[in-house]
């Protein structure tokens, strides 16, 4: 079944008027909004009368189109007596059944039950999902964590792959491909060894996408789409199938082009590739650093991503062998050693000790040092003695009174300094612990940790991200007010209480 067609495709010039005279504040409510009527009726209520003297543009979107609704909203939520009951109380406020789709919406309806993040996200989002789906696991909440899952092998079996969230307008990109992760998550906590080779052909399609046009390269030619190719290397890269202004973000999108030189498809493109990423927006694609006009996206080479991309080659690999495909798994293993080669190699950074984003078409480190610097050592990627000159890396520079921060450069983007973000904190956890820094792990955890709960101490709330620098202020940069709920802070929280108290 294919996804219905986008809020720009559908109402045209009357999206272009609606977003690009910024009726609201936030420019992703109209695109969330649902038509009262067939859309083709409420056009031509739109052509018939935006020619008239008195014409209100917002007054008629109000009367033809039911807003978002608020009534999921989690901040007006009472707030429990401690944290963990808190959160409890929370995965009820942000879980959606199957069936909330209304007709003519941008919403994906999904097959099962699944959890958003809270405030202005309100749909199920890709690799915010993994990050909830370890408190949801620390919950009890097993049935949750496979019926999502399950939600996202949906996706891959009619759209092809996981788009960024589960709107049409995000269909031209992905996320950081957490899937994998996923299902070996599930598989731990069901005990159930047979979950990897049940979804093996999402995992396989989902690869497919990341890989597409690996075979047209050569020849002079070294990216294509989501791949390049570095010697006799496949790495990845974020990319957006889509060169054209944010349906979500349209007005901010046209302002940007407007303000500089650039060809504005490359612009709009290379904009979207960071939203894939996640990390929108931060000095990581940026080339001068407090300017997001020389946003550069589709010119790196993220470590995180080939981290990821690594795991998923690996365990594709190892569920053909088991299924008895030995020439597969060949290709999967032969293509994952490579890949790790080039990350221990072309990676890492031994003047700055940290692993880097390469920059094409040199393949020199980036100069951005930043928290994706310690994806190899999650992934158990780095050898030991890269891994100790990063954590004392992490240690002397990344560690601040309310845990990691996320770069070392305060540019105003949210994925910037002063900011802490809850994915990152459990990455860099992780990975320290993968090597045997335990006093390291549990020391910045449990600064993240005081950050969050003296927050819910003083607001009933649980922020999508925090500073860092000074854990007393509210966190700021980025398109959007920081937003509450919120499913990965609380996902991330509830499993590092469990770890370190």
């Amino acid at each position: 079944m294919p996804v219905s067609k986008t809020p720009r495709e559908i109402y045209g010039e009357l999206f272009e008027a609606v977003q690009g005279g910024h009726i609201f504040a936030d420019s992703k409510t109209f695109v969330d909004s649902v038509p009262k009527n067939a859309p083709a009726e409420v056009i031509g209520r739109f052509m018939n009368e935006r020619d008239r003297d008195n014409f209100d543009l917002k007054a008629f979107v109000l009367r033809n189109f039911d807003l978002p609704d608020s009534k999921h909203e989690v901040a007006a939520a009472p707030a429990a007596a401690n944290v963990q009951l808190q959160i409890e109380n929370l995965w009820e406020k942000l879980t959606r059944a199957p069936d909330l789709r209304e007709r003519h919406s941008s919403l994906i309806e999904l097959p099962k039950p699944y959890v958003v993040p809270g405030g202005r996200f309100r749909e199920m989002y890709y690799w915010d999902s993994y990050f909830t789906m370890l408190g949801l696991a620390a919950s009890g909440r097993v049935q949750m964590v496979r019926d999502m899952v399950d939600n996202f092998a949906y996706l891959v079996d009619r759209i092809g792959f996981i788009p960024n969230g589960t709107r049409s307008y995000y269909c031209t990109r992905s996320q950081p491909p957490f899937f994998v992760l996923m299902i070996e998550l599930l598989a731990v906590v069901t005990g159930d060894d047979t979950v990897r080779i049940r979804y093996f052909p999402q995992l396989r399609k989902e690869y497919d996408f990341w890989m597409a046009g690996a075979g047209e390269l050569g020849h002079g030619r070294n990216a294509i789409r989501r791949v390049v190719r570095v010697g006799d290397a496949l790495l990845n890269r974020y990319w957006d199938d889509s060169d054209q202004p944010r349906q979500e973000s349209f007005a901010e999108d046209l302002a940007l082009a407007a303000r500089c030189d650039r060809n504005p498809t490359d612009l709009y493109r290379d904009v979207r590739a960071a939203c894939e990423s996640g990390w929108d927006f931060s000095s990581r694609w940026l080339l001068v650093p407090d300017s997001i006009a020389t946003i550069r996206t589709s010119d790196i080479v993220p470590v995180d991503l080939n981290s990821i991309m690594h795991r998923l080659e690996s365990v594709l690999s190892e569920i053909s062998a088991q299924t008895g495909d030995r020439a597969t798994a060949d290709l999967y293993l032969g293509r994952a050693e490579k890949r790790k080669a080039a990350i221990q190699g072309i990676f890492y950074d031994g003047q700055r000790n940290l692993f880097v984003d390469l920059v094409v078409p040199g393949w020199g480190p980036s100069g951005v040092l930043s928290l994706a610097g310690a994806y190899p050592l999650f992934f158990g990627l780095a050898t030991v003695e890269q891994a100790e000159a990063v954590a004392a890396r992490l240690r002397n520079d990344f560690l601040r009174q309310g845990g990691w921060v996320t770069t070392l450069q305060a540019t105003g983007q949210q994925w910037d300094s002063p900011n802490g973000w809850a994915p990152l904190q459990w990455i860099v956890f992780e990975g320290l612990r993968h090597y045997g820094f335990d006093d390291d792990a549990i020391s910045g955890a449990r600064r993240w940790v005081d950050t969050n709960v003296s927050t819910f101490e003083r607001s009933g709330r649980f922020m999508e991200k925090y500073d860092v620098e000074d854990p007393g202020l509210t966190a700021s940069g980025g398109e959007y007010s920081v937003q509450d709920g919120f499913g990965w802070t609380n996902g991330v929280l509830l499993s590092l209480l469990k770890h370190i108290r």
